[in-house]
């Protein structure tokens, strides 16, 4: 069961084979003898999983079970859970106890999914690399030396490992796909809006969107489509009817499932930059697309090399404006001995805030105030733009555009700590798909030197994540690169 798909969850629930919770039980011990090496978990609910089981199960045997009803789940520790700690991965709200759900938190409990904790992230989502937590780095399953990308590496590593099904996470600009590719899972993020942003934390609202690993495109599409839905509480939440994210799956046996499909390849992402073992695999998953019928063409998006510089000043603009509100006066951390009230927020601040989130704080800060706003902030919007233009012209040529999703695979923790901006390359293929709100997915295509996992990514145009789950899975049916498994005890 520890390897099922959550397709085969749910057969075994169905047929009473298991119950769930059963198979919570075999998750939270798989999770408590392997979770201390690992640090995938800041928080284990232990008791509320067993007691949404024992719900579950009085579902199942009324015959009211959805296609998550029993199945565990982890979220990303950006999600407020009513009554259990959320953090951030950060000292500021190592305390804080939510009052209430997050939107895509009250969606998955709807459908009877089994919350088994809280996992590890870079603080407040600012990472990639999953370094930058409070409560230490997770560790990547096939290698505990390396990094598990970041920021949502914590619940990237907790599928790799088999700690859980399936997983939340975040993505604002490419914490989900970078992860996903690093640990040899598969991730996805949907159009910017389709995913309520209510309850989830913010780090740069104009970029963030919740998405969904799982170990397989078929495991993602049923993630994504219990996620998804529109949420007036949320202003950029887009009110859509509802959609099967697993419409395109299918069965994709025999003859050229992907025959018709036009799979456009950016100039720009196979370049320099790209490491040689990197650039193996994913030729060699092109040329697996190939044979099952897609047609490849060259397409170019010239301002994609721009997309870091103005990432990085539209991000950590918007980052300045949101973590204004931890100051230590209604919650978060509050520094014991202050002078005044100015004293207090500045003290509480420089205690309650790691070094990359101060760093991010302070180059926002710095790009919104008064004569820098038109010389970097504005034309990064610009750009933005630019950048966007680029993926409507390159769509016209093509149905998704494919190419690595990491230009490397997962490197040593510390290798790059004190070295931002080559921290901040790893994230070269997927931040533009960020600021340009398009929806991309990352699945394993191979391994590099030392078994490490490679990634591809693919990205569609605005509302494709079920033509984009549909391609991945013909894919997966194909080859077994989903279906590796680091060793137990990594």
């Amino acid at each position: 069961m520890i390897h099922a798909s959550l397709t085969e969850l749910r057969a075994a629930l169905d047929a009473r084979r298991i119950s769930s919770v059963e198979l919570a039980g075999l998750f939270l011990e798989r999770i408590e003898r392997l979770d201390p090496k690992l640090n995938a978990f800041i928080t284990v609910d232990r008791d509320g999983a067993l007691a949404a089981a024992r719900a579950a199960d009085t579902r199942i045997a009324e015959g009211r079970a959805g296609p998550l009803t029993g199945i565990p789940i982890a979220h990303k520790d950006v999600f407020c859970t009513e009554g259990l700690a959320t953090s951030c991965g950060s000292k500021m709200l190592a305390n804080f106890v939510s009052p209430y759900d997050a939107h895509v938190v009250a969606r998955l409990k709807a459908e009877g999914a089994v919350m088994l904790g809280k996992t590890n992230m870079d603080e407040f989502a600012m990472g990639s690399s999953n370094e930058n937590s409070h409560f230490g780095p997770t560790r990547n399953p096939w290698d505990t030396a390396r990094v598990p990308g970041g920021s949502s590496g914590g619940s990237a590593a907790a599928v790799a490992a088999r700690l859980a099904p399936a997983a939340t996470g975040t993505d604002t600009g490419g914490s989900v796909r970078q992860p996903a590719a690093l640990t040899g899972v598969t991730g996805i993020k949907p159009t910017y809006g389709v995913v309520s942003r209510y309850g989830m934390i913010a780090y740069a609202s104009s970029l963030d969107q919740g998405g969904a690993f799982g170990a397989s495109s078929a495991d993602c599409a049923l993630m994504l489509g219990a996620m998804a839905g529109f949420d007036p509480r949320d202003s950029t939440s887009l009110e859509r009817t509802p959609e099967d994210y697993t419409r395109a799956l299918g069965d994709g046996a025999g003859g050229q499932p992907l025959a018709g499909l036009t799979i456009g390849l950016p100039v720009e992402f196979f370049g320099p930059g790209m490491a040689d073992d990197v650039r193996a695999a994913v030729e060699a998953a092109l040329d697996t697309y190939r044979a099952l019928g897609a047609r490849t063409v060259e397409v170019s998006l010239p301002n994609a090399r721009l997309a870091i510089p103005a990432y990085y000043v539209i991000a950590p603009a918007e980052a300045s404006s949101n973590l204004s509100r931890f100051d230590g006066v209604r919650y978060g951390h509050r520094v014991a001995e202050y002078t005044d009230l100015a004293d207090m927020y500045a003290k509480s601040r420089a205690e309650g805030f790691g070094a990359e989130v101060k760093r991010r704080i302070l180059i926002g800060t710095y790009v919104l105030s008064h004569g820098y706003y038109d010389a970097y902030y504005l034309q990064a919007q610009k750009l933005r733009r630019l950048i966007a233009e680029d993926f409507r012209a390159a769509f016209a040529r093509c149905d998704v555009i494919a190419g690595p999703t990491s230009p490397t695979t997962a490197w040593a923790i510390g290798e790059k700590a004190d070295d931002p901006v080559q921290m901040y390359l790893s994230d070269i293929y997927t931040i533009a798909v960020n600021l340009a709100g398009l929806p991309a997915l990352s699945h394993p295509c191979g391994f590099g030197a030392g078994r490490l996992p490679v990634g591809l990514q693919l990205i569609g145009g605005y509302f494709a994540e079920a033509r984009l789950l549909g391609a991945a899975h013909r894919y997966q049916q194909a080859t077994d690169w989903h279906l590796q498994r680091p060793a137990d005890g990594a």
